[in-house]
């Protein structure tokens, strides 16, 4: 059973890329910050409750930051999973890594158990993070009843009373506060390597 959901939410997340390419107008659209630009500053709590802060982290190292959509996701799960077995390749250059998530800290609480991550991860309060980073969408209505006919309730998921998810992006930020590399695909099957992060330190 726990198979057959796995294949058949793998089918219908199509959703949210297709809510980024093909819908005119939603309350929020994604759009891909670029190398070269500010990195927005943002605060948080990981899900021990410590604080999380960009200029914090930055004094100590340049910072890798990931984005992903809930643990109901088989594509971010494998991503973490894949990030936690390879964290040194990263922390030995002296990054840190911090991933984003509009998802509860109940939720957070269920991606760490089956990912084992050991990286600090932030519940995003009203998406503030993603809408500064611009990886915030609006996944139409239509998408998300399909969710729901799977199980998966994107406001309850969140916490939140409107249906938004990230765009799955990872960012390499410099300690002068720039962004030295960006992915960004709305294709949410499609995840950089920790190889190419790797590269960008």
């Amino acid at each position: 059973m726990n198979q057959l959901f796995k294949m058949a939410t793998g089918l219908l997340l199509a959703g949210p890329a297709a809510a980024v390419a093909q819908t005119p107008v939603t309350p929020l659209t994604a759009s891909a910050l670029r190398v070269g630009d500010r990195a927005p500053d943002f605060q948080g709590q990981d899900a021990a409750g410590r604080p999380v802060a960009l200029k914090q982290l930055l004094r100590r190292g340049p910072v890798v930051l990931y984005f992903y959509r809930g643990q109901w996701c088989p594509y971010c799960n494998k991503e973490l999973s894949q990030l936690q077995d390879s964290l040194q390749v990263l922390t030995a250059k002296g990054a840190q890594v911090v991933v984003v998530t509009p998802e509860t800290q109940d939720n957070i609480g269920k991606t760490v158990a089956k990912t084992k991550a050991s990286f600090p991860i932030v519940h995003d309060q009203d998406f503030a993070i993603m809408k500064a980073y611009r990886t915030a969408f609006t996944v139409d209505e239509a998408t998300a009843q399909k969710y729901q006919g799977f199980g998966v309730d994107l406001k309850q998921a969140n916490g939140a009373a409107v249906n938004v998810l990230p765009v799955p992006a990872t960012y390499v930020i410099g300690q002068d506060g720039t962004i030295r590399f960006a992915y960004f695909n709305p294709d949410y099957r499609r995840r950089v390597s920790v190889r190419q992060v790797a590269q960008a330190l």
